[in-house]
């Protein structure tokens, strides 16, 4: 038995018998005033979501550029969670480098890519659903330090979010209880079905609406930001998974949080929806950017060793578009080629200003493609229209 609660036009606090309030989201869609500047932060993000989709259509090998993406949106995905895994660092791991970086951090990270890829994979026979949500929960928490809390299952007991040590009873947020958990998760399953809801507005809607409700003791907020991804593609909107909002949650954190919190404390969806629009279009703008000079790059190296006389200078170019590092004995295990005919590529790409050999090893050599990292690795560029930089500008 519940006590009386109270409400917003988001959702009710209900006090527990334990003596605690939890926060019952209200099913969606909600009713959003749609002002002009709504309307136009919506135009704006829709269009330049259009253009990202319609370049990585045209681009040459846009399935090269999408892990590298993946990547990038795993490793500031995590960072928003505390861990401190560099993309370099990760993409050298995957190139079968041995990692100076704890093993832990690299292997959460690698799970949110696995997890990503697995989701992409599966729509092509599931729709977004409460069964492909606990299999992305799974990969992602699977033999990491969130491996505790049950990984592929929803929680059957109260969690709540809050300074460390915090408590129920000064717990910031406390989301549906475990006995309510399946009722909204259901209404929520209902919402991924309705495409009468603009797909940005949509995607929006449901992530709220999957962090306030925080089916899964840990992971929440991951598994959240992959749904985004997922939920675009599903819809069509992107047929490549260019478009990662994490490096603008992570690069805007605080603004993240409060999108959030406003909607929950107030009702306030329009700024969220605001926010959320924001970064889809700054995000876009950021991907195709750097798919182009990657694309670019790659392509003028081709030229360059197109009259080589060999086509394994051009296979390591194609290697190196999807993972900047690469050593001489996965390379020659993944083209087939003899050790010296790969090693006689790598010395013509040095030469050529393609691969530069990191650190001193002599016996088990890492070469990377410096170029190709740096436009990868080089931080998202909050613009005056973020919220972020608004207030930054006027602080002077």
């Amino acid at each position: 038995m519940k006590s009386p609660s109270t409400g917003s036009p988001s959702g009710r606090l209900v006090k527990t018998l334990e003596g605690y309030r939890a926060f019952h989201p209200s099913p969606l869609p909600p009713e959003i005033v749609w002002t002009p500047k709504l309307v136009r932060a919506l135009s704006h993000a829709d269009r330049l979501l259009g253009r990202l989709a319609g370049e990585g259509r045209r681009l040459p090998n846009p399935h090269l550029l999408i892990r590298p993406f993946v990547q990038r949106e795993a490793v500031y995905s995590s960072r928003i969670e505390g861990t401190q895994a560099t993309l370099g660092e990760l993409l050298a791991a995957d190139a079968g480098v041995s990692p100076e970086r704890s093993p832990e951090d690299l292997r959460e990270v690698s799970n949110y890519v696995t997890a990503l890829e697995h989701g992409l994979k599966r729509l092509e026979s599931l729709p977004l659903s409460l069964r492909l949500v606990r299999e992305l929960h799974e990969k992602l928490l699977t033999g990491v330090r969130g491996d505790h809390a049950t990984p592929g299952q929803f929680r059957r007991t109260q969690n709540w979010i809050g300074r460390p040590g915090c408590t129920l009873a000064d717990a910031s947020y406390v989301p549906p209880p475990p006995a309510d958990l399946l009722d909204h998760l259901g209404r929520w399953e209902d919402f991924l079905h309705d495409e009468s809801v603009p797909p940005l507005v949509h995607a929006a809607l449901m992530h709220y609406q999957f962090e306030a409700i925080h089916p899964f003791i840990d992971g929440n907020g991951r598994v959240g930001r992959l749904l985004i991804t997922l939920s675009l593609c599903a819809r069509g909107v992107l047929t490549e998974p260019l478009l990662y909002l994490s490096a603008f949650f992570e690069a805007t954190r605080n603004d993240y949080y409060d999108g959030l919190r406003g909607i929950t404390e107030r009702g306030d969806w329009a700024g969220w929806l605001e926010y959320f629009f924001n970064g889809v279009a700054r995000q876009s703008e950021d991907a195709l950017s750097r798919a182009e000079r990657i694309n670019q790059q790659l392509a003028d190296w081709r030229e360059a060793f197109a009259g080589s006389g060999s086509k394994v200078p051009l296979q390591l170019i194609d290697l190196v578009g999807s993972n900047p590092f690469l050593t001489p004995r996965e390379t020659e295990r993944r083209l087939g080629v003899a050790y010296n005919t790969v090693m006689r590529a790598i010395t013509a790409l040095e030469e050529g200003g393609v691969l530069t050999k990191v650190g001193e090893s002599k016996r088990d050599r890492v070469f990377c493609a410096q170029p190709i990292l740096d436009i990868l690795e080089e931080p998202a560029h909050l613009t005056p229209e973020s919220p972020a930089a608004k207030r930054r500008i006027s602080r002077g």
